[in-house]
């Protein structure tokens, strides 16, 4: 009896649908309900166009090669704005799951915004944080505060496979074009924050300077230094994809681009180098005396 009745509850279901189905005028509503079904799928973030870098990017302080003594430490603990800066950001990160950075890269690669076409002004410009590394020529400790100071330079940051895909995007046709220039150096910054991953790369030193050209071991660094209350201030959002900076002589972040690059992001890196390596080249000759 039991399953008589549900075979005939089953019988009454399907055949109430079908009378739906035939009635007049029921045809065109589910089509329209397809249509903004679909109209409305057209309108996911993976098809909205990606915003310009919308803030300048960097950090306000100018960074030095000194390392904080107890009492800078114990002076920048007790700053109330600080300490909120950081709660807020680590409220933020705990909410985000284990795979966010990797599933991100499923929308636009990872990218979350287009570089800009021209440079961020001098007056407005950040500063690009002091970071330490071992370079893999000397494997000795430097600070990209001391490197960049006086020079034009192109600073990449590094962390997977797929970020150093992406930075060669960007950086190839300006180090074609300006290596050879000695106001110009090309930084790269293998950043491994987790212990584990740091203490395997360092063990494929040898690899790692087999696949860089030799004349760029010396700009080469290895650093395990914790990024955590600075990555938002880059815009280093993920830590899967590659992110490029374009430092000027004051150690001010002037452009950067991140994930695959665009071939009028690749193209505005290069002018825009040329611009500060000139300027710069005009500054150095006015203090000549002659």
């Amino acid at each position: 009896m039991l399953v008589r009745a549900l075979v005939h509850a089953r019988w009454q279901e399907t055949a109430t649908l079908r009378r739906f189905i035939r009635r007049p005028g029921c045809t065109r509503n589910l089509t329209s309900g397809t249509d903004e079904s679909a109209k409305k799928s057209a309108n996911t973030p993976d098809e909205l166009t990606l915003p310009f870098l919308q803030r300048p990017l960097g950090v306000k302080e100018r960074p030095s090669p000194v390392l904080k003594t107890w009492a800078d430490t114990r002076e920048e603990m007790m700053n109330q704005e600080t300490r909120l800066a950081q709660r807020e950001h680590l409220m933020k990160e705990a909410t985000k799951g284990y795979f966010t950075d990797l599933n991100a890269t499923r929308r636009h690669g990872g990218k979350t915004w287009i570089a800009p076409n021209v440079m961020i002004r001098e007056d407005k410009a950040l500063y690009f944080p002091n970071i330490v590394g071992s370079s893999l020529d000397t494997k000795s400790k430097k600070h990209t505060s001391s490197m960049c100071e006086g020079r034009i330079s192109v600073v990449s940051m590094l962390s997977t496979r797929m970020s150093e895909i992406h930075v060669n995007g960007f950086t190839t046709p300006t180090n074609e074009r300006y290596l050879s220039n000695p106001l110009y150096q090309y930084v790269q910054i293998n950043l491994q924050e987790n212990l584990l991953k740091s203490f395997l790369v360092s063990l494929f030193l040898s690899s790692i300077a087999k696949s860089v050209s030799p004349e760029l071991h010396s700009t080469y660094l290895v650093s395990s230094q914790n990024m955590e209350f600075v990555r938002e201030h880059l815009g280093m959002v993920n830590k899967h994809v590659g992110y490029v900076y374009l430092v000027d002589d004051n150690l001010k972040i002037r452009w950067a681009g991140c994930a695959d690059a665009k071939v009028e992001e690749t193209n505005a890196l290069e002018q825009c180098t040329g611009v500060l390596l000139s300027r710069l080249d005009k500054k150095i000759s006015a203090k000549i005396p002659r």
